[in-house]
């Protein structure tokens, strides 16, 4: 299984490093069952950080057709004061700019292909959503975030991690180690999230919002 997280220009390093380490220490415990790499739209190169953080470098493109699951992460940028402007230093004009990029594209052949789980860390839902793929979709994003989310036609799930089958986002920046941790056990089992969860020492907080449960199970009383 293959998971490829990836790099924008001004991407937010948390959001990358917390579910890549994660993701990277399941594959592990699974026996190699697992690989992560990051990557970007354009191919190997190195990529910097948003608020001049850090750079990391991708080691290969961005492949629909090959990875299992693709992680976007959101941005790391100021916080206009007024609503109504974009500074190019703004969290979201660097989700913006993404949309000029392959990435787009790109991630809806992810969402199209049976068998890959598009995954999101906070503001990584955004891009998706200004980019038309999940409309109407059950997401969550940062709380800052969600009533744009909601602006784009996206169904917000005010939860740390929403779980609608091919698409799980999840919600605020730390919980990209919940998203790694969920996404262990949810392709690779029980056992192997449990040994990352404690070799972390970090316990998952919230409850998983899941699209199956919204409906009520059949002979189950309303």
């Amino acid at each position: 299984m293959l998971a490829q997280i990836v790099l924008f220009d001004g991407f937010d390093p948390l959001d990358v490093i917390a579910p890549y380490e994660v993701l990277a220490a399941g594959g592990a415990a699974a026996g190699g069952a697992l690989t992560a790499e990051l990557v970007t739209a354009e191919g190997p190169r190195q990529v910097p950080g948003g608020l001049g953080l850090l750079s990391l470098t991708a080691t290969a493109a961005l492949d629909p057709l090959r990875a299992d699951v693709i992680v976007v992460p959101g941005a790391a940028g100021s916080l206009p004061a007024d609503p109504g402007e974009m500074p190019p230093d703004s969290i979201p004009a660097i989700l913006a700019r993404t949309l000029g990029t392959p990435l787009p594209a790109l991630l809806g052949q992810a969402l199209a292909r049976p068998g890959t789980t598009v995954a999101t860390v906070c503001g990584g839902s955004m891009i998706l959503a200004m980019a038309g793929l999940i409309t109407g979709r059950p997401a969550t994003t940062h709380r800052l975030g969600l009533a744009g989310l909601a602006a784009t036609g996206v169904t917000v799930i005010d939860a740390r991690v929403v779980d609608d089958g091919d698409l799980v986002t999840a919600s605020s920046v730390t919980s990209g180690l919940d998203l790694g941790l969920y996404l262990l056990e949810r392709e690779l089992g029980s056992p192997v999230a449990h040994a990352v969860e404690q070799l972390f020492g970090h316990e998952r907080r919230g409850t998983v919002w899941r699209a199956v449960d919204s409906a009520v199970a059949p002979g189950v009383p309303a």
